[in-house]
């Protein structure tokens, strides 16, 4: 069976001019990486046009640790929707190249529905992580060269400085750190650590910026901590916000490259969904609805997390409604949600199908709190057998709710054109009413309980010492009336890994609670989520390679 990259290295790319022509965007509005990657201007939003765009969300169930292929299924469902004569375009975050050298591999999909060139995209791309990654990091430094200043000090307490410093790559050994050691002509020593870039606050900012004046703003309004006499401080009182937006002039533009069937794909902004927001750009959404009829879009991880952040805090601050909810569903993700162990997935097991079930039930059951009627994708794989899939179909039936058979990897938007067809049918039904789970003006406890209680199913919340510090502090700075981004392990509806399927009689504990005033949100930290992964035992760094030719191997 040949891999990702066989597929993809057999595929002969049409020239980015070519793909934009499918989109009416002339050559002369293409900024260009070479042939086949090409920035997009930002002049190209038409905000009359977005009114009339069909948003599709896609998202799934708790996911195993490999995924159930929801970048896949954006990619093979906006291959089927331009095959059934639907003018489609894809938007997809970029790759990180943290899960690229860790545990999942590439984020570009699979077999016949992935985006190209693959390398490319999986690897530095246009440059977008390197951008973020250098303004987070130029705030780092201009905080610790305040701190040394004799001339220009604003009397920052170093003991309360909130920001890290972040870098795109697993390490857990720099979650926490010494600066500043070496005498005094290397700064304050102070403890501080390490975030992945697709954490950064600088990510989120991108991700939810409407223009580079509103990117400046936000960069502004990042929090950094108080001084000596408690005042608080932001980043704009170190007047590098210009700075810090001009490192980003690139990045605010979102990249189109194209899908392995030669249409349309726009991919900007990473930050993933276990620890961030999940979701591409209100750029490059908003671009894809300017040019297109239908725009197909993801959210990372479960339906708990990339999905609810998606409805809850973009589209409230960019003003979209979604109006259709694909929900992936793998056999292998079911049983293991039924009680089967990551070495027997391969197993034939129905019984264990219709027990995992119940963590599709109440992903459905969270999609249609938003006022929005799922379609459930099953995404099939070669081991899968027809009576695992009838389980499934089963669970949809008593749901009320329809399931489709896809296969995405293996034919591409053949694969995907049933899918397709429901998901035009239940747009065109116009029942989709979209609405927030909560009010951004609740409490800050109110609204993380109601995600609890409502989207998790915990019987209540508990905040630690840390976090109830954390609130009043978020009270002080007058930011009560911010959504919340909780931070949660993807691995179960919970905040305790190990507790799969559908949980029931746990309470969800938060740590404490960071604040992204620059972003716009609130992160309450859950459980023992890291905001700087680590790698695994065995990472798939270890299988890349490159050889003379400057062939890349191993990359999937």
């Amino acid at each position: 069976m040949p891999t990702d990259l066989d597929i993809a290295s057999g595929i002969k790319l049409r020239p980015v001019e070519e793909i934009a022509e499918q989109l009416n965007i002339s050559s002369d509005n293409l900024e260009l990486y070479g042939k086949y990657k090409a920035k997009l201007p930002l002049k190209l939003i038409d905000h009359e046009k977005i009114k009339n765009n069909n948003l599709i969300l896609v998202s799934a169930i708790s996911p195993t640790p490999a995924g159930e292929g929801k970048t896949t299924m954006s990619i093979g469902l906006s291959q089927g929707l331009n095959r059934i004569g639907k003018k489609t375009c894809v938007v997809l975050r970029e790759p990180s190249l943290g899960p690229v050298f860790g545990i999942k591999g590439g984020a570009t999909g699979g077999g016949y529905s992935q985006v190209l060139p693959m390398e490319d995209i999986n690897l530095h791309f246009t440059g977008d992580f390197s951008a973020v990654e250098k303004a987070h990091n130029l705030l780092s430094a201009l905080i610790d060269n305040n701190l040394q200043s004799k001339t220009k000090s604003l009397g920052i307490d170093p003991r309360t400085v909130l920001w890290k410093r972040v870098m795109d790559m697993n390490d857990r050994a720099l979650r926490s750190v010494i600066v500043g050691l070496g005498g005094r002509g290397n700064g304050v020593p102070r403890e501080t650590g390490f975030d992945i870039t697709a954490a950064s606050e600088i990510m989120a900012i991108l991700c939810l910026s409407e223009n580079r004046q509103d990117l400046k703003r936000r960069l502004g309004n990042i929090f950094i901590g108080f001084t000596y006499d408690r005042r608080p401080v932001y980043a704009r009182e170190l007047n590098g916000s210009g700075a810090m937006a001009a490192l980003l002039k690139d990045a605010i533009k979102p990249n189109l490259v194209q899908t392995l069937e030669g249409y349309p794909a726009i991919i900007h902004g990473g930050p993933f969904a276990n620890i961030a927001q999940g979701t591409n750009t209100v750029i490059a959404t908003r671009l894809g609805m300017s040019v297109s009829d239908y725009v197909v879009t993801e959210a990372g991880f479960g339906a708990d997390l990339g999905a609810e952040k998606f409805l809850d805090i973009k589209c409230v601050s960019a003003g979209l409604k979604p109006k259709a909810v694909v929900l992936v569903a793998t056999v292998r993700a079911l049983k293991y949600h039924g009680g089967v162990s990551l070495d027997d997935l391969k197993t034939p097991n129905a019984e264990a199908v219709r027990k995992g079930g119940e963590n599709l039930k109440k992903h459905l059951e969270n999609v249609r709190q938003f006022g929005i009627e799922p379609v459930v994708a099953i995404n099939s794989f070669t081991q899968d057998t027809e009576e695992e899939h009838d389980a499934i179909r089963a669970v949809c039936e008593e749901m009320g709710v329809a399931a489709i058979h896809t296969d995405v990897w293996g034919a591409g938007g053949a694969g995907a054109e049933d899918l397709a067809r429901k998901v035009v049918e239940v747009i065109e039904s116009g029942k989709a009413a979209f609405k927030p789970l909560y009010d951004w003006k609740s409490p800050v406890e109110e609204k993380i309980r109601t995600i609890a209680t409502k989207i998790y199913g915990a019987d209540g919340v508990e905040f630690a010492g840390k976090a109830r510090i954390d609130l009043r502090r978020i009270d002080k700075l007058g930011l009560n009336e911010l959504p919340v981004c909780i931070a949660k392990t993807q691995k179960s509806l919970s905040d305790d890994p190990k507790l799969l399927g559908r949980p029931t009689g746990f309470t969800i504990t938060v740590r404490e609670i960071e604040i992204a005033a620059g972003a716009g949100f609130l992160v309450p930290i859950t459980g023992s989520i890291m905001r700087m992964p680590g790698l695994p035992s065995t990472p798939s760094a270890e299988l890349i390679d490159i050889d003379e030719d400057g062939k890349i191997t191993g990359l999937f």
